[in-house]
């Protein structure tokens, strides 16, 4: 199996994109709206992580040939996680960091329906660490202009 991290803050497009190149993923915001019935209570994160990591253990025990996770993953830290857990299923990990300026995820942000604070967009933008092979990802597609229409919220 190959597994396959999105990366990038909100409003970068990773949901777009995702949807522009007929991707399926598997979405922290959806098992959070699963959970709770709000995808932005960030308060169960853990249990998120961890059934979102459950998932894929399942898809790779039935042979599913590819599973991608739409999350910003914007740490060394959080991608560590999963880079363990494909390490553990012996599967390829690869990363798409959606490098997009602040201030155009900011815009973004304003035009979505769940829109995040922006001291939050400011703490994570801080916070942010591009992915590299380095951290042991045998790939790292970047892209700059996501596919995305100007009018996106992405």
């Amino acid at each position: 199996m190959k597994l396959v991290l999105m990366v990038g803050l909100p409003g970068s497009g990773k949901t777009t994109w995702l949807e522009k190149q007929g991707i399926q993923a598997l979405s922290s915001d959806w098992m959070r709206a699963l959970i709770t019935g709000d995808e932005s209570n960030q308060n169960v994160n853990r249990l998120v992580f961890r059934l979102l990591r459950e998932i894929v253990r399942m898809r790779a025990a039935a042979g599913v040939a590819e599973t991608w996770i739409d999350a910003t993953s914007i740490t060394r830290r959080e991608r560590r996680a999963w880079i363990r857990l494909a390490e553990l299923l012996d599967c390829e990990i690869e990363a798409v960091y959606m490098d997009v300026p602040l201030e155009e995820c900011r815009r973004r942000n304003r035009l979505r329906k769940r829109v995040v604070p922006e001291e939050a967009m400011d703490r994570m933008a801080a916070r942010l660490e591009p992915p590299r092979v380095e951290e042991g990802l045998s790939r790292v597609l970047v892209i700059r202009e996501p596919q995305a229409s100007p009018g996106d919220p992405g």
